[in-house]
């Protein structure tokens, strides 16, 4: 499932640079994380890497977008043209 950031963001900044798939960026309001880019950092990490640093856990899973591991997996190597 990808992640999203929900409301309580504080815009700490801490999230955006360890994202490998510059998956998130600043919204309107709060930094956002793009569904069809983030693969829970798999392929790169073991776990999210976004929620490690969120000193205020606001990142959850996005459920508009339910992804099993190998759907990860698929998408990680559509993002980097493996096959």
């Amino acid at each position: 499932m990808a992640l999203r950031i929900d409301e309580t963001c504080i815009n700490c900044d801490m999230c955006e640079p360890e994202c490998p798939n510059e998956a998130i960026t600043f919204g309107a309001e709060i930094y956002e994380i793009a569904a069809e880019k983030c693969t829970e950092c798999v392929g790169h990490y073991d776990e999210p890497q976004c929620t490690k640093v969120c000193p205020i856990d606001c990142i959850e899973p996005d459920p508009e977008w339910v992804e099993d591991e190998q759907t990860l997996q698929e998408k990680f190597n559509r993002l980097y043209q493996l096959n």
